[in-house]
């Protein structure tokens, strides 16, 4: 019977007697490159692509957004347009609320139809309905209001009026779009007549009240409500399209 032996048997991987790690492997003298370095010739340059690519994106982001915000200069007067098609809507800036003089008005946006008889014997004309009193309805005590009930028609109407004269006439092909895009919220918000017959126009207005100054102040303030009656527009088969009627 061959004698057993006592010799503890050498842990497999480490190396060579005394436990010491060959050059090369882990824990020894040398370590493979982590990172980009890592990477093969072709994929380090494709990584530096993307890096490059995104590192001009963000310079770009920032120089826009800082020429929109900035002072008046030669850059943003010269590139205007281009500045304001990169900008707007989605990072467009609002100053009202930290504004010296914030808005103190009470704009309500209101709505008639011209509805053509199911049966074609005439035409009849609706009662004004205030849409942006339905809105209010909606977010008054809701502790989630819907973004749509908050600022859609809001911000259609903002958008037709930075668009449009004081004579009701558009300033630029923006100017028409908001015009379609006005007219189709008023669509989709005024329905299908009860009645059963057709939408064939529709009249648009905005009635603004100044909020009165508070008790405390000796500031006299006309609290009458004004009217912006715009001319009747002709209902188009794209907008019933669009507003899916």
């Amino acid at each position: 019977m061959e004698a057993q032996d006592d010799r503890a048997e050498e842990p497999v991987g480490y190396g060579g007697p005394g436990g010491k790690a060959e050059p090369g492997e882990d824990g020894g003298g040398g370590s493979e490159p982590r990172g980009i370095a890592g990477l093969s010739r072709p994929y380090q340059v494709v990584a530096a692509l993307v890096l490059a690519g995104i590192g001009v994106l963000t310079a770009v982001h920032l120089a826009m957004v800082f020429l929109a915000v900035a002072p008046s200069n030669t850059v943003s007067k010269q590139y205007g347009a281009e500045i304001d098609d990169y900008v707007l809507p989605e990072f467009e800036r609002n100053w009202k609320l930290f504004a010296p003089n914030p808005l103190q008005q009470n704009v309500a946006v209101q709505a008639r139809a011209e509805i053509q008889a199911k049966d074609g014997s005439g035409r009849a004309t609706s009662g004004w309905v205030d849409l942006s009193a339905q809105d209010g309805d909606a977010i008054r005590g809701n502790l989630f209001p819907s973004h749509v009930d908050q600022n859609e028609l809001r911000r259609g109407w903002d958008f037709y009026v930075n668009s449009h004269d004081a004579e009701n006439r558009a300033v630029g092909e923006r100017g028409r779009l908001s015009e379609r895009y006005v007219r189709r919220i008023v669509l989709l918000r005024l329905g299908e007549p009860k009645s059963g017959g057709t939408i064939e126009r529709i009249q648009i207005r905005s009635a603004t009240a100044t909020i009165a100054a508070p008790p405390w102040s000796t500031e006299k303030t006309d609290t009458r409500t004004y009217y912006r009656a715009l001319p009747w527009w002709t209902v188009v088969p794209a907008d019933r399209t669009e507003t899916g009627r």
